[in-house]
């Protein structure tokens, strides 16, 4: 089992769950995360002054899937985030070593 963790934008969260749970993947964690790449934020402008805003809102989303699906996740993510533009985002894939669903006991793959 793998964990997906997708760094999105903001305005992209709800095309990403629908395409998710459209093919099968209804089990996600979706949290409001603050951050920034090589953009290094972006300049605005207020009452006259320039100031850099250098954390910008993100969405994560984490969801844990078996290794074979890994790909499918992947690329329904790529296709429903992408813009084209800097600030798309990032996915990281990590290994999962057990999981344990509390309130029935099961684990690994019945777990998920």
């Amino acid at each position: 089992m793998m964990k997906i963790e997708a760094i999105i934008r903001p305005t992209k969260i709800h095309e990403v769950k629908d395409a998710l749970e459209e093919a099968g993947y209804e089990s996600v964690t979706v949290t409001d995360v603050k951050g920034r790449g090589k953009q290094k934020g972006v300049m605005q402008q207020w009452r006259g002054r320039k100031y850099c805003v250098d954390l910008l809102p993100k969405i994560k989303i984490e969801i844990v899937a078996k290794e074979e699906d890994v790909d499918a996740v992947v690329d329904i993510i790529i296709k429903t985030a992408a813009t084209g533009s800097i600030g798309d985002g990032k996915i990281f894939i990590y290994p999962v070593s057990k999981i344990i669903r509390i309130r029935t006991g099961e684990t690994n793959g019945e777990a998920l």
